[in-house]
Order: C-alpha cells, then sequence, then structure tokens
C-alpha cells in the first residue's frame, strides 16, 4: 500500500496536475451551485429555471455527477444564479 499523501482527492485519482486542477474547480462550483439550491430552498425544476437549464441537468448536479460539468457550464449557471465568482492564482507548492 502507497503512504502517498495528496492534498486533495483529485490530485490522488487523476493522471495529471492539469486534470487535477480541473476536478478541483469544477468540484468547488458544483458545491457552491448545490449550496445555493438548498440555502434558497429552490426545487430542481425553480433552479433549472433560475439557471437556464434542464430539471434533470439539475438532478445530475446535486448528485454529484461531475463527469457531465465542464467549468464554461458551471460558470454560466453562476452568472444566471446572480453568483459571483473570485478566482485565486497561486504557486503550486
Amino acid at each position: 500500500m502507497s503512504k502517498d499523501r495528496f492534498a486533495s482527492v483529485w490530485d490522488a485519482i487523476e493522471d495529471t496536475p492539469s486534470q487535477a486542477e480541473n476536478m478541483k474547480l469544477r468540484s468547488a462550483l458544483m458545491i457552491a451551485l448545490k449550496d445555493y439550491i438548498e440555502t434558497e430552498a429552490l426545487s430542481q425544476s425553480q433552479a433549472a429555471k433560475l439557471f437556464g437549464v434542464t430539471q434533470p441537468r439539475i438532478s445530475d448536479l446535486v448528485r454529484g455527477k461531475i463527469e457531465l460539468f465542464g467549468l464554461d457550464t458551471l460558470v454560466n449557471m453562476l452568472a444566471a444564479a446572480g453568483l459571483q465568482l473570485d478566482v485565486r492564482v497561486a504557486k503550486a507548492a
């Protein structure tokens, strides 16, 4: 058994650092959208209308189907909800 330590599960399971970073971003955006839906007590249908997507897409989102969402789609959904995305770039450890 490997004793490697990873900063993120994505670092452990993705093949390249760029793939891991992409998954970290997608995961964070999906969590933010899911939290927004819960905080606003939106039904999936209401969230779909607000985000400009279908109800099945919201179902995929809340069920964590990360492979079905690209960064562009998630950013567009955030903007449609009136949410602002802040980006911080730092040198890797």
